[in-house]
């Protein structure tokens, strides 16, 4: 994912910035526990698109 890419994004929910996991190709919002996925390097920023964390997964 392109660096400057991420700098812009944030939450659509909260508005707090977000983090990468490349390794399940997610981009997290620790405010909110939620995962939103990234397919075919585009990232779906639609929260009824994104996944629940579970607090193991948020440290």
């Amino acid at each position: 994912m392109d660096k400057r890419l991420l700098e812009i994004l944030v939450c659509p929910l909260c508005k707090s910035q977000l983090h990468l996991d490349s390794n399940k190709h997610e981009l997290i919002c620790k405010a909110d526990r939620l995962a939103y996925p990234i397919r075919d390097d585009v990232p779906v920023m639609l929260v009824d698109e994104a996944r629940s964390l579970s607090a193991d997964e948020i440290a």
